[in-house]
């Protein structure tokens, strides 16, 4: 899978862009606050329709514009398509080969994006919800069933919060409708739970070795850390969360609030018994989600049989030359990578001869050809 060609109006600080990329690896560079991050966040956009820097749709728009759009023709399996978002203050709208698409579920999961940008840091050294966040829309873009899972599992779950609330108030003490409500809710999380965990360890599969590879160093994984301890794999599964809600149904009440369950997980990053997010080095925070990163595109490949599309900001920075020639070795033309960089030269020649360069200033495509070395 990859994109060919990507088209932007009013995107950020780009009024118009219109750019064929290669296949193969496509190096993004030129001075700091110059649109590189831009352009590999419109393709993140385009591929799973919101950003990975800002919830808010509408501050994607160029400043004293009304509406934006991104275009994008991506060929997979021999086969192009076309994808298109339209944004403005109050809709979004959403097409797949001049069709419209209504249901998100329906499109995140036709074009597949895996990103690493410098934020990235904060999946190990930010909150839960950070993490729960990523795992969802990785899972999501893996497993269409997924998104709904957990669409569903969020709307019952606030249901369920309403309830409890009114419970705590005394306007209502109907449990029969509570236990309906946490049925369905322990469906869903069953699907959930046994959903991510599968994606852990498919994780795991490939981010130690890729790790070790990086840095020179054994023991990486990441473990997933549900809200409560149970064996997932247990056949009496919905019976042993029934028995924790009811033990928990008072605490809840009290509280107001659902306290366990899928919107409470965590994911947690190891090398050997020691947590990167409390004894990692900035660099061997780095490397991890790298690896997460680098772990997925083999998931992708042999489970979806495709290869996603990587898109990868500033991702030498802070790496010495034998690490970022470690890197190197996952970074080929067979899988179609996005790369952006402030400076050119600091990059290995072996990189730059198999790549395609762009250079951006200003929101504008200025060079677009093979470039020599300190030209």
């Amino acid at each position: 899978m990859y994109i060919k060609k990507l088209k932007l109006h009013n995107f950020r600080n780009y009024k118009s862009l219109n750019v064929t990329l290669t296949k193969g690896i496509n190096i993004i560079y030129g001075e700091n606050a110059q649109g590189k991050t831009n352009l590999l966040e419109s393709i993140y956009v385009l591929g799973i329709t919101k950003s990975h820097r800002n919830f808010i749709d509408n501050s994607l728009i160029k400043k004293g514009e009304e509406y934006l759009t991104i275009e994008g023709t991506f060929n997979d399996n021999s086969l192009d398509n076309k994808l298109n978002i339209y944004i403005d203050n109050k809709s979004k709208v959403l097409k797949y080969n001049n069709n419209a698409v209504k249901k998100i579920s329906d499109y995140i999961s036709i074009m597949n994006i895996i990103i690493f940008y410098p934020d990235d840091l904060e999946l190990i050294k930010g909150s839960p919800q950070d993490r729960r966040k990523y795992i969802n829309l990785e899972i999501s873009q893996l497993y269409r069933n997924y998104f709904i899972a957990i669409n569903e599992y969020n709307k019952i779950l606030k249901l369920r919060n309403e309830y409890l609330k009114k419970m705590n108030k005394g306007i209502s003490r109907d449990k029969s409708y509570l236990d309906i409500l946490t049925g369905y809710l322990i469906d869903r999380s069953i699907f959930i739970y046994k959903m991510r965990d599968k994606f852990i360890n498919k994780v795991n599969l490939y981010c130690s070795n890729i790790y070790k590879d990086i840095m020179n160093l054994d023991g990486f994984k990441v473990v997933y850390k549900p809200s409560i301890e149970f064996d997932i794999n247990d056949s009496n599964i919905k019976e042993i969360l029934k028995k924790q809600y009811d033990k928990r149904l008072e605490y809840d009440i009290k509280l107001s609030m659902t306290t366990f369950g899928p919107h409470k997980d965590d994911i947690e990053f190891y090398l050997n018994d020691k947590n990167l997010k409390y004894y990692g080095s900035q660099g061997q925070q780095k490397v991890a989600i790298l690896s997460l990163k680098l772990s997925e595109v083999e998931i992708f490949k042999k489970y979806k049989q495709t290869t996603p599309i990587l898109l990868l900001d500033d991702i030498f920075s802070e790496l010495d030359d034998k690490k970022k020639n470690n890197l190197l070795k996952y970074i080929n033309k067979d899988i179609q990578t996005i790369i952006t960089t402030t400076d050119v030269n600091n990059l290995d020649s072996r990189l730059i001869k198999k790549s395609k360069l762009f250079k951006i200033n200003d929101g504008n495509i200025i060079k677009i050809k093979e470039v020599k070395l300190d030209e």
